[in-house]
Formats: structure tokens, C-alpha cells, sequence
């Protein structure tokens, strides 16, 4: 199956994705890594359910990539950590990696000043040709997950804001490109490298 609803569980969690990093780094069992996110609740969640949630969704992401970038999310600029992460997302999902390199990248080559939210869900229609094993999702999911995709695209810069959906140029940071040049992270690349 290519594409799942994992992403759902949130956005690009920065914060959070710098101290999933440094966790990561420091190379913490298991008893440990318990601890620290649901007891000294180091992601600072309202609750242990959303800390393991949260954690779990990060850690999934960031184990994908090597400690280099690791150490990009955690001690990097804002861009840096931001596109680290983001790199790690598109590899986590094909759902979010597929639509920009398909849909997003069509509305930079179009000059369209605008990503509409329509393209969402002919998006979702077209990923069953891709993927006849996709999941039946329900009416609210796909908002859900729409909603995820589209603010992950406002924290990376693609958008301006959610609101006018405002498309506008990104220049990923140059050491994650270099990073994903490095590893080989081909699809990683195609995906982010959209704007013009």
C-alpha cells in the first residue's frame, strides 16, 4: 500500500521534531525514551496520549534519515530544521510527497498564483489509480488530511497562508539539499524541489 493516513496525526512539528532529534542522537533505550515523553514530557503536550502520538508520528519520520540530519533538525536554523523536516515527512508519506511533486509542481509550471483546495481532493480521486489497495476514507479523514498537507505546505513556505492559499517560491536550504543529494534521496529531492 503507498499511500496511508499517518500523517494525519499532525503537521510539521518542529519543536517538537528538534527534540525527537536530540533524543535520537543521544541514543536512548527504550524505558528511557518512555520517560522522557510521557513522564518528564519533554514535547510539552497537554497530555501522555498526545505526547506518544506526537513522539511516535516524529520518531517514524526521523528514523527514515541519518543522524547528519538529525543534527540539521535539532541545532539548524529556522529553514534548516524546517526543511529537515520536511524532507523526513515527504519520505514518511507518499500522500504529502506525491502531491507536491504532481499537483503543487503543475501549479508552479501553470504561473497559477494559487493552490485550491478543490486540487485536494481530485488529488485524492487520482492516488486510487495509483494505489487500488489506498484505504476507504472517510469524508472527514480526507478533510483532515488535506488540512495537514495544506499547513505543511504554509510551514515550509510553499504557501503564504492557509487562508488564500497564495502559492509563492521556496529555496530549500542548502545543506538539506546537499544532505539529500548525498544519501541519495532522489524522490525526497523531486518532491521539494518545486518552486521556481
Amino acid at each position: 500500500m503507498r499511500y496511508s493516513a499517518d500523517i494525519v496525526a499532525g503537521s510539521l512539528k518542529v519543536a517538537e521534531s528538534r527534540v525527537i532529534a536530540d533524543l535520537l542522537i543521544q541514543g536512548l533505550r527504550k524505558a528511557n525514551w518512555r520517560d522522557a515523553i510521557e513522564k518528564q514530557n519533554v514535547l510539552q503536550a497537554k497530555n501522555p496520549a498526545t505526547a506518544i502520538r506526537i513522539g511516535r508520528l516524529v520518531r517514524k519520520r526521523l528514523e527514515l534519515m541519518k543522524p547528519d540530519l538529525w543534527r540539521m533538525i535539532r541545532d539548524g536554523t529556522g529553514d534548516v530544521a524546517t526543511h529537515a523536516v520536511l524532507a523526513a515527512a515527504v519520505k514518511h508519506s507518499y500522500l504529502l510527497g506525491d502531491f507536491m511533486d504532481l499537483v503543487v509542481r503543475e501549479q508552479y509550471k501553470m504561473f497559477s498564483d494559487i493552490l485550491p483546495r478543490r486540487l485536494w481532493d481530485d488529488y485524492l480521486q487520482d492516488c486510487r489509480g495509483r494505489d487500488p489497495e489506498m484505504p476507504e476514507w472517510k469524508d472527514v479523514t480526507k478533510v483532515k488530511l488535506g488540512n495537514v498537507v495544506y499547513h505543511i505546505l504554509e510551514q515550509a513556505g510553499y504557501l503564504k497562508n492557509k487562508q488564500n492559499l497564495k502559492l509563492q517560491a521556496v529555496h530549500v536550504a542548502a545543506p538539506v539539499v546537499s544532505y539529500l543529494e548525498d544519501n541519495d534521496e532522489q524522490y525526497v529531492l523531486q518532491c521539494i524541489l518545486i518552486s521556481p
